[in-house]
């Protein structure tokens, strides 16, 4: 009987909306926790899921039952609904249109969990901004300024 067979791994980054800081440590692996369910219940693999206080980033091994944007479609939603009920933060939480989408070789598992986990490090030197567009760029997807997830004024 045949089957389908895939190796697919991808990188997810998005942020909360207008990049508001709103993740709050105390709760951050609570959040993580949840996003976790969300995609292994949508039968993806978590690699590794890692941010700061205004975005996430999770490596996944995906598998290509669902599209990209449904899949984060449902995490958004879902997590904004829990945050928002779990009274996290005062008011309704919600994230930011769009995502980053950033795929990688087997070979480079090791590398990418490394990066995720160890954003905290990592945004010491570099802000949320000037990573994201470094990765379009490494990875030369075109883009068009003005949907760029933006400062905080």
């Amino acid at each position: 009987m045949a089957d389908t067979y895939t190796q697919i791994y991808i990188q997810f980054i998005f942020a909360v909306q207008n990049r508001r800081s709103l993740i709050h440590h105390s709760w951050e692996a609570k959040l993580h926790k949840y996003v976790t369910g969300i995609v292994q219940n949508k039968s993806h693999k978590m690699i590794a899921i890692n941010g700061m206080l205004d975005h996430v980033h999770m490596f996944i091994g995906y598998r290509p039952t669902e599209s990209m944007s449904e899949l984060i479609k449902v995490v958004k939603g879902e997590t904004s609904k829990w945050i928002t009920d779990k009274g996290f933060i005062k008011g309704k939480f919600s994230w930011q249109e769009g995502y980053g989408a950033f795929s990688y070789s087997r070979s480079q598992i090791d590398r990418v969990y490394h990066y995720v986990m160890n954003q905290k490090i990592h945004h010491q030197k570099k802000s949320f901004r000037e990573e994201y567009l470094e990765l379009l760029e490494k990875f030369e997807v075109d883009y068009d300024e003005r949907y760029i997830f933006k400062p905080v004024d």
